[in-house]
């Protein structure tokens, strides 16, 4: 909105106008922006939320080895993450650019199936929320939506990265195609071609093959958008933890953005390069503020819980960002510590039901997502259930838990990127 006011007025040579054309000025005020937001309008929405009595019930009561009064802590503050990311993008971003609307839409999207959940929990007092069903429903239907419309939409086209040998045949140079044009190809990592074609793996199509790729990239959409909003969900458990690995993982995916939008760094990293992909830059800067923000009320102990209307959010926001910069291969390392939360709680339910068709009550952590594994102590567990893994045997506190995993995803954000060079 402001982007368009101040342009015009470029035009006319205003002083300071010509500013606004630069991305790197919006995305600092972007972030900036959104920090404000998140801690000013953080402050008054806690407090409404308190006296409206929109809170949890006791939380973690059975694991929490350390007694933390969790009983009528705000939820659904994943609200003051989605307004304050919101406000800035609106101000500051290209509203006609399609990959921010995709942003957009799939923020309001999944924040209100988010509070959806959070609502029947705090208001209809049932603690399963919506059904899980409902929820991989709309899940499906916006990573559906987004895989349309980067298959459909005009606007969403890449230049392909070319090796050149030079005239003297000894280097390689990187070069772009100089038509942008649709492409079924994606970043993959730790390879010397570099791109994967969603159209090669159903080559056994023959002249249908590219159809088959377009179909075969939507199924992949949709996978990654429930698989992360899911991942995420599943690491919203200790106070702090959500909010700050997917600040880390935003820093990475704004900074793969604008690699991807500027010419000049995509020959370097030799990525494809994506025009219009800059204003993912801004969101993401909005995006890394408005959680830094939220880190203020919700860090240890939380004064506010996100609830399902961020951590799905968040999730999706992961997901739909990576995809439209065709990074999405990246994400079971950059979002490694999400992966692995859903991946222990699948092999957990696998490994019980084993046990159970055996007539053997069994687990291999002592409790999943495998956060929880470290903050319960050894008297807590179910002396007729065997366990795998019994370490650690004393619990740990949760904010010391907390900042491992930070630590964790920051190690995985520096190799991700460093897989661009690593081939």
């Amino acid at each position: 909105m402001l982007y368009y006011i101040f342009r015009w007025l470029d035009q006319f040579g205003i002083s300071g106008s010509h500013l606004w054309g630069y991305i790197s000025f919006r995305a600092i005020l972007a972030m900036i922006l959104a920090l404000i937001v998140s801690a000013w309008f953080g402050e008054r929405f806690i407090k409404y939320l308190k006296r409206k009595q929109i809170t949890e019930v006791q939380r973690d009561a059975e694991i929490d080895p350390f007694g933390v009064n969790k009983i009528d802590v705000p939820s659904m503050g994943g609200i003051i993450i989605i307004v304050a990311l919101l406000i800035p993008v609106i101000l500051l971003g290209r509203l006609r650019n399609i990959y921010l609307l995709l942003m957009i839409v799939t923020t309001v999207w999944l924040g209100f199936l988010g509070g959806m959940d959070d609502f029947i929990k705090i208001f209809k007092h049932d603690k399963e929320g919506l059904k899980g069903k409902y929820k991989i429903i709309g899940q499906v239907t916006i990573g559906l939506i987004v895989g349309l419309v980067l298959w459909a939409s005009p606007d969403v086209k890449a230049n392909m990265n070319l090796e050149v040998a030079n005239q003297n045949g000894k280097e390689v140079v990187i070069k772009h195609e100089t038509k942008a044009e649709k492409t079924l190809k994606t970043t993959i990592p730790f390879v010397k071609l570099h791109n994967l074609d969603y159209s090669e793996i159903v080559g056994f199509l023959g002249d249908y093959k590219t159809a088959g790729g377009w179909i075969l990239f939507v199924l992949m959409t949709i996978f990654v958008v429930t698989a992360v909003s899911n991942g995420a969900n599943l690491n919203d458990g200790m106070d702090g933890m959500c909010a700050g690995n997917s600040a880390v993982i935003g820093v990475v995916l704004g900074i793969l953005a604008y690699v991807s939008s500027h010419i000049q760094y995509a020959a370097y990293l030799n990525i494809m390069y994506i025009p219009g992909s800059e204003e993912l830059v801004v969101f993401f800067m909005a995006f890394i503020g408005a959680l830094i923000g939220f880190l203020w009320y919700n860090a240890y102990p939380a004064q506010v819980f996100m609830g399902d209307t961020g951590s799905l959010t968040i999730g999706g926001i992961i997901a739909v960002g990576a995809i439209i910069i065709h990074k999405e291969l990246l994400l079971p390392i950059l979002c490694g510590v999400f992966f692995v939360e859903s991946l222990s709680v699948i092999v957990q339910v696998w490994y019980y039901k084993i046990g159970k068709r055996k007539g053997v009550k069994q687990r291999i952590f002592k409790r999943t997502p495998i956060h929880d594994n470290f903050r319960t102590q050894d008297s807590q567990l179910d002396p007729d259930c065997k366990y795998l893994v019994k370490v650690p045997h004393g619990a740990v506190h949760e904010s010391k838990i907390t900042l491992r995993f930070i630590i964790v995803t920051i190690i995985l954000a520096a190799m991700t990127i460093i897989t661009l060079k690593i081939r």
